[in-house]
């Protein structure tokens, strides 16, 4: 078929040059005939003939050029054909291959869609084989509930005459009789109530008491930090006795400026080559001390010396005392704390509390706050910061009025402490109620740093009358037969009657002693009330 086309494309093009070529000559004939006298016949047969071989010539010409042309045209037609027929068979692959993908996922649609309609088949028989079942469990229902109604009305009939028996017999109403079960029962279950929580009580106590001692245990053998016992008042050794002259100045105007500027006693007894420092306020007296010591080191003392001296030895306190909180500060690993709580925290340096300096307190109750906390897994910064800021009203008990905890709990409140940490602060002392564990925490630490041996101090005669009133508080009990002070006023031995007092009168004791003991007495620490009830028999063999 590709043939037949050249083959009709060259004859096409061969007519189309023999008509060009007829035209061709049909011209040159006119252009070449003369306008009077017509060619001859020579001439005219001589021009046919060159013109007969120039036209075939370029026939030729042409006929060798329209083959060329047809040979290369009938090349590409052919190649484009073979172009399109391979297109074509692609295609057809690949409609082939398409309509094998369709036809699988058709079969598979259908094998899928057979499956599922045999699944709803089984389905919809096992819920009317479901349905059948339900209908006849509820058949048996109704006739138990028939036969149960029936029975009840027997067993009702039945107790009737039995409580008709009984009550004929027993000579009791059933009323009564209720009544009285009623009240057997109730103590009986009271009793096994109490029961039930003496021992529950006893375990969570062992418990508890195992778990604190381990904490706290922990807590001390991590905490050993020195402790000197410190007083009110302050000695500065001098070079010679007769430095003493010169501090007193003519007719005593020296004394006399130097306790008017600082607001310090200042006392010069016989005690060789020393002079006392007395003052309720420990800033002032250390600020005096610095004044003095300034003062003796110079040699001049007079009037306007002591104001100077005193007023470089108050800016040198001050930077003590700033410098002390920070230092308190980078020892805890404490940040972020407002300057003025910093600035009242280290003047609690030159405070102490039964003998005991107030800041190395607070920071040893801040390092048992914090291992505590952390055996507890609570928040070790928080604790820490609770306990470090706990006594900081003592730092201002001497200029406002009132507890020491409500006031250091509203100095953190002003300046911006977190709420959890203002009431550790006014809790530690229960002058309110405690709502956290941190304030317990905060309570604990200052128990454990101030009751430990050898942390404070007090009088023997404070001592001796505070063993007195905690032996007074316990014998004054019904039922009390012997009471004892132990361990230095660190425990109470109540010894009780037995005749007059059963084991739940004696845990009553011991909660109101302890209850009175909190209320009337102020002591570091706890004080430990144990009630012992002993019961004893004793036969003579004869």
């Amino acid at each position: 078929m590709d043939m037949t086309i050249v083959i009709v494309l060259a004859v096409a093009v061969l007519l189309a040059a023999f008509v060009a070529i007829a035209a061709l000559l049909v011209m040159l004939l006119r252009r070449t005939a003369p306008k009077e006298t017509g060619p001859t016949a020579e001439q005219i047969a001589q021009l046919k003939a060159e013109l007969t071989e120039k036209e075939l010539e370029q026939a030729r010409r042409d006929a060798d050029e329209i083959r060329v042309k047809a040979e290369g045209d009938a090349g590409e037609i052919v190649r484009k054909s073979e172009a399109l027929v391979e297109n074509a068979a692609l295609m057809r692959r690949e409609v082939e291959e398409e309509s094998r993908i369709l036809k699988n996922e058709l079969k598979e649609l259908r094998a899928d869609l057979e499956r599922r309609e045999n699944r709803l088949g089984e389905r919809e028989q096992r819920l009317d084989e479901e349905a059948r079942r339900q209908a006849e469990r509820a058949r048996k229902l109704a006739e138990t509930e028939t036969e149960l109604a029936d029975r009840r009305v027997e067993l009702d009939q039945v107790a009737e005459k039995r409580r008709q028996i009984l009550e004929r017999v027993a000579g009791l109403t059933a009323e009564q009789a209720k009544n009285e079960l009623v009240k057997e029962i109730e103590n009986q279950a009271k009793r096994e109530a109490a029961l039930i929580v003496r021992e529950i009580e006893s375990d969570a106590r062992k418990e508890g008491e195992k778990r604190a001692c381990k904490i706290v245990t922990l807590a001390v053998q991590r905490v050993a930090t020195e402790q000197t016992a410190e007083s009110v008042v302050s000695v500065l050794h001098l070079p010679g006795d007769e430095m003493k002259g010169r501090i007193i100045g003519r007719e005593g105007r020296n004394i006399r400026a130097f306790e008017s500027t600082t607001g310090v006693n200042l006392i010069i007894d016989d005690t060789p080559e020393a002079v006392l420092l007395s003052c309720f306020d420990p800033v002032r007296r250390e600020t005096a001390r610095l004044t003095l010591e300034k003062l003796v080191l110079d040699g001049r003392i007079h009037p306007q010396r002591i104001e100077e001296a005193y007023e470089r030895s108050k800016a040198e306190v001050q930077d003590l005392c700033v410098r002390a909180g920070e230092d308190a500060l980078v020892e805890l690993g404490i940040t972020d704390m407002h300057p003025e709580l910093v600035t009242l925290l280290g003047q609690l340096r030159y405070r102490t509390s039964y003998g005991q300096n107030v800041l190395k307190h607070l920071i040893e109750s801040a390092h048992i706050a914090g291992i505590m906390a952390s055996e507890l897994r609570l928040d070790r910064d928080l604790v820490k910061r609770c306990a470090l800021l706990h006594d900081i009203g003592k730092a201002l008990t001497h200029e406002v009025e009132g507890s020491h905890a409500l006031i250091g709990a509203e100095i953190a409140r002003r300046y911006g402490e977190h709420e959890d940490v203002v009431h550790a602060i006014e809790a530690h002392h229960n002058e309110v109620e405690v709502r956290t564990v941190e304030a317990v925490l905060t309570q604990a630490a200052d128990a454990i740093s101030g009751s430990r041996p050898g942390a404070r101090r007090e009088s023997l005669e404070a001592y001796v009358k505070r063993l007195e009133r905690l032996e007074e508080i316990a014998q004054s009990y019904e039922g009390v037969d012997k009471v004892f002070a132990m361990q230095a006023g660190r425990e109470i031995r109540v010894m009780v009657r037995p005749d007059n007092v059963d084991d739940i009168q004696a845990q009553v004791i011991a909660r109101d002693v302890a209850k009175q003991v909190e209320e009337e007495l102020t002591y570091p620490g706890q004080i430990r009330i144990t009630v012992v009830r002993e019961s004893r028999a004793t036969e003579f063999a004869r």
